[in-house]
């Protein structure tokens, strides 16, 4: 590999590791208190304790940005326009949920928001697939956390109408 071509690739990862990173500050910013609050909230008991969160979307913010660079890497921004695009409106559900259930204490409305960031993610999925397999099937681990956080959402969501 060229000089110029594995710092072209090196500043690509770093892009796709950003725009991941970003989502998450993102959704930092709507949940400034999110640890006491969950703390504060009837759970239910296999409900994980809040220090897990942020290791667990560490690991996945880094999943979620590699797989967007291999398509990315594959075909380049102008060919996978609709898979990028996608990616990025999921993106942007995942941040928005944060926003909903911590900032604004909306718990259906961010139940049925998390709903939707499931049904993008199986569609990102599916379009990065198509492109890199390998692509698609880092963010398994990122769908099943999802569907495990929407589980969650509707628990603690039905369990503190009158907080959430």
């Amino acid at each position: 590999m060229k000089a110029s071509t594995l710092r072209t690739q090196l500043l690509g990862l770093a892009f796709w590791l950003f725009t991941g990173f970003a989502t998450a500050g993102i959704g930092a910013l709507g949940s400034a208190d999110s640890p006491e609050l969950y703390r504060s909230l009837d759970r239910p008991s296999w409900a994980p304790p809040a220090w897990l969160f942020g290791p667990v979307w560490t690991v996945l913010y880094v999943l979620i940005g590699i797989s967007a660079w291999l398509v990315w890497r594959e075909r380049g921004a102008a060919k996978a326009r609709i898979e990028l695009i996608v990616f990025l409106i999921q993106l942007a559900l995942n941040a928005l949920w944060t926003w909903l259930f911590f900032a604004w204490r909306q718990g259906g409305l961010a139940f049925g928001e998390i709903l939707l960031l499931g049904v993008m993610i199986v569609v990102n999925i599916v379009l990065f697939w198509r492109i890199r397999p390998l692509a698609g099937a880092i963010l398994l681990p990122y769908l099943l956390w999802v569907a495990f956080a929407s589980m969650l959402t509707f628990s603690i969501w039905r369990r503190n109408l009158d907080v959430l």
